[in-house]
């Protein structure tokens, strides 16, 4: 039996180090490598394809194991955190060559799905956010940060606001306490990936003095959110998370904006869903966003998203950023210089993040002092034009040149990728930088001569003068001239075709040249974290520079869609009212054939003649098409966008409710027609004077009666409620058009169309008047039934319109009754020996009588003649 001895110092270091990360993937460094250990090594061989071995652990057994190249990290650490992994990053704390023993080692990043800042990690055009919710009583709160632009936000309210919210923000990772998972998962969509802190964390004392030592204040009402306890108690979390995971450099998360809901049209986690804002329900399918999306930089795409979820509530924002658009459109000299302008800024908001999280790499640098220098004559041009809002939003911006000069200066301009490798700082930035560079060079040119000498003094023509990690410079000499080698050379190394020496001469060199170029490296990368610190103080500037040239991206987007699809400038009123003239799809309409334009519609509805629009029609007619585009004209206003119509009037809106297609949550438990209830409940009790409430086929997913009757009261609720909300209500129950006679402001409408024959033509235009058909034959015929199922439908079909004109309004009684007497149909496979002769039914006896699996060949033609002689008899 073995002896058992001590683990080796190196695994007892790794024990100590995962002991504090016992819930993440610890990636270890050792030498040039990234070794991961036992479980970990599990982990990294399956998701990442790598080798698993086994390690000795200084004792009878061994341990798993599979590393990768350290210049390997960002390509694995990407698809650890893809796959749902928290990783520890574990360094070498000091230099190898420079230490005896065991190196000091430390985890210098713990990477998480809502801390990463890797660029892999990262879409460019969207926000990372970590989210962290703290479920307290009566008020909730919440807060959100994305690490890598600096930005936090945070709320309260009850459970409903922190859903929606989250549904907006869509955070990579959501931070909870252990005590409050079980009510996270009753209420809340559980799909996002989740973390779960210990109570202690989310003290009110602990949580705000951490944000008061964050922003060096005496206290956070200057942020508005002092009275919040919730809400501070999460942003507090956040802050902690953030140490927690090695974060500690944070100085670019220099502001706390607070989310007021009355600040923003609001619009339910239903409704961003069914109106396909962020995502299509389709996996081809195109949302709003990508339609209207024509950002030059990813900040402006980010910030593109975040109007889209947030549209304005205050009519002076609004009609600002629609002054903006509507000079953009006609300033076309402005607009084109801006538009280059800030396509050349690139992504300065990420750019400057990196830079306190000592991320930024010298291009990078570079490239943040070039979005300064074009946000600064951004700046002069906004300055200086005619348009005083344009002025106001440009003249906070600062034009920073100094910083920028500095960057300049310093970094060269064929700067490398990664610091490490040396080379990036400019020649005359450090005296003793030049001189060591000199000695360096020369000496590299000093071994070029001593090569050209010893060649010339012993006749060795084939000598050349090489360098390599294991002895440094040597001379190598071929075969060939081996005798003509000097007795003072040392020789090193035998090849298969060379032999390797060295001479006092070259080691004398050779420690002066690598002694130099070991000291640029450390000088450069000194200069460079000289230049990252004096950058810092200029990043609350430079984020502010980057969320005006954001803005100025959206707002040039607006401006290039208008002239793009003809969009034109909707009129904003306070009164509750929506008059669209010629109002278009944005999303359907760009998704048409080439040369195929799309059939625009009026809509108006108001409080006095025309609150609620009841819209039959045909299946398939663009019902639903048309309220959703209803829903987009309202949102894309309050976004201070122009709009797909001729013309638009748009009474201030507070509310968007839609409730739109059929879903199941049957992982909830939940059926289509229970999620359809609960969305058309939450409708009913958050509707106010100024909502708009557009309702689609409410009540198809029960029984025809029941469905009627839900609609029906539906309808009358929201006509007789005090709010008055506008609303369009699409359905196919052509019962419901009887309400035009009963409720004063309520209208029917119907989708035309065009009848051929037995075929049907959705004129996708809305004209006065009920529907009385849905075609919904018609539409299987479009979807390929078989024609017989569709002729029998049609005789059911007619056999049931003609008991409704002998019985008058249908009732349950009289759908059972007509059902009974729908006639049975004929067999569609007829017996071919149905109502014929005996002679015949003799054939059909000799077949079934006839077993041809043991049937010989002449047996079988013998049968065949017997058959065929029945027929001759029957003939006759």
């Amino acid at each position: 039996m073995a002896k058992n001895v001590a683990e080796t110092p190196l695994m007892k270091q790794h024990k100590d180090i995962k002991a504090k990360y016992p819930d993440a993937v610890l990636l270890f460094r050792v030498g040039d490598f990234y070794e991961t250990f036992s479980d970990d090594a599990l982990i990294a061989s399956r998701v990442l394809g790598i080798t698993l071995t086994k390690r000795a652990n200084g004792s009878a057994s061994s341990v798993e194991l599979a590393g990768f190249p350290h210049h390997s990290l960002e390509t694995y650490l990407h698809k650890l955190v893809k796959a749902g992994y928290r990783v520890a990053i574990c360094d070498q704390l000091e230099d190898p060559k420079l230490t005896k023993g065991i190196v000091k080692r430390g985890v210098t990043e713990l990477v998480t799905p809502g801390v990463a800042t890797s660029d892999k990690l990262l879409e460019n055009r969207t926000n990372n956010f970590l989210a962290v919710l703290h479920l307290a009583e009566p008020m909730c709160g919440i807060a959100f940060l994305d690490i890598t632009t600096g930005e936090f936000y945070t709320a309260e309210g009850n459970t409903e606001y922190m859903d929606k919210l989250m549904q907006s923000f869509q955070p990579s990772e959501i931070i909870l306490s252990k005590s409050q998972v079980k009510r996270f998962r009753e209420q809340f969509d559980t799909k996002v990936y989740t973390f779960q802190l210990d109570e202690w964390v989310f003290r009110e004392q602990y949580t705000y003095e951490l944000l008061l030592q964050h922003f060096q204040t005496q206290s956070l009402k200057g942020y508005g959110v002092e009275d919040m306890k919730a809400a501070t108690v999460a942003c507090g979390v956040a802050i902690h998370y953030l140490k927690d995971t090695e974060h500690a450099n944070l100085q670019h998360m220099n502001t706390l904006q607070r989310i007021t809901a009355t600040d923003f049209l609001w619009m339910d986690r239903f409704t961003i869903r069914n109106l396909e804002l962020i995502h299509s329900s389709y996996e081809q399918g195109c949302c709003l966003l990508q339609a209207i999306d024509h950002t030059h930089t990813p900040m402006g795409a980010r910030l593109m998203k975040r109007w889209m979820i947030f549209p304005l509530y205050d009519m002076q924002r609004i009609e600002q950023r629609l002054d903006l658009v509507s000079y953009f459109v006609r300033e076309q000299e402005m607009n084109h210089a801006l538009s280059a302008l800030v396509k050349q800024t690139g992504d300065a908001e990420r750019l400057v993040g990196k830079i306190p999280l000592k991320k930024a790499n010298p291009r990078e640098v570079l490239q943040l002092a070039r979005s300064i220098y074009h946000m600064q004559h951004m700046r002069e041009l906004c300055v200086a034009c005619d348009n005083e809002a344009l002025r106001d939003l440009a003249m906070p911006m600062q034009p920073l040149a100094e910083i920028r000069q500095r960057i300049i200066d310093t970094i060269a301009e064929d700067a490398p990728a990664v610091a490490a490798k040396g080379g990036m700082i400019r020649e005359g930035i450090s005296a003793e930088l030049d001189h060591l560079r000199t000695i360096s060079r020369s000496g590299k040119d000093y071994l070029l001569q001593i090569q050209q000498q010893e060649a010339q003094r012993t006749g060795i023509t084939s000598l050349k003068v090489s360098y390599n990690n294991v002895f440094g410079y040597y001379l190598e000499v071929t075969h060939a001239h081996k005798e003509k080698v000097p007795a003072e050379w040392i020789r090193k190394q035998t090849l298969a075709n060379a032999e390797r020496y060295i001479t006092p001469e070259l080691k004398e060199y050779e420690e002066k040249i690598l002694g130099a170029e070991d000291r640029i490296l450390a000088i450069e990368l000194d200069l460079y974290q000289q230049l990252l610190a004096a950058i810092e103080p200029y990043i609350a500037p430079i984020q502010h520079n980057a969320n005006v040239t954001a803005q100025l991206d959206c707002l040039l987007c607006f401006a290039a869609n208008a002239q793009r699809y003809n969009y034109h400038r909707p009129v904003m009123v306070t009164e509750p009212v929506l008059e669209i003239k010629e109002g278009r799809h944005p999303v359907i309409e760009q998704q048409l054939p080439p040369g195929e334009s799309y059939i625009a519609n009026d809509i108006t509805l108001d409080k006095t003649e025309q609150q609620a629009i009841i819209l039959t029609g045909p299946n398939m007619s663009g019902k639903s098409a048309l309220l959703r585009q209803t829903a987009l004209i309202t949102l894309m206003a309050h976004m201070g966008s122009f709009v797909p119509a001729t013309a638009a009037t748009v009474g201030l809106t507070d509310k968007i409710f839609t409730r739109v297609g059929a879903s199941d949550n049957l992982s909830g438990g939940e059926s289509t027609f229970m999620v359809e209830m609960n969305e058309t409940a939450s409708i009913i009790n958050n509707i106010s004077e100024r909502s708009l409430v557009l309702l689609d086929e409410i009540g198809r997913g029960t029984s025809t009666y029941d469905g009627i009757s839900l609609a029906w009261s539906i309808v009358e609720y929201l006509h007789n409620s005090p709010a008055r909300p506008k609303t369009l209500f699409a359905t196919h129950y052509h019962e419901i058009n009887e309400l035009e006679r009963h409720l004063p402001r309520v209208r029917n409408y119907h989708i035309t169309h065009k009848e051929t024959g037995n075929k049907v033509i959705f004129l996708r235009k809305m004209a006065p008047g009920g529907s009385r058909h849905s075609f919904g034959i018609q539409v299987a015929r479009m979807a390929g039934m078989p024609p017989n199922l569709l002729d029998r439908a049609n005789e059911i079909l007619a056999q049931l319109e003609e008991k409704h004109a002998d019985t008058g309004a249908d009732s349950n009684t009289n759908v059972q009754e007509k059902v009974k007497k729908i006639k049975p149909a004929d067999n569609y496979q007829l017996n071919i020996f149905d109502g014929v002769t005996e002679d015949l039914r003799r054939i059909q006896q000799l077949l079934d009588e006839t077993d041809i699996n043991t049937l010989t060949p002449v047996e079988a033609l013998l049968k065949l003649n017997q058959m065929k002689e029945i027929a001759r008899q029957y003939r006759k």
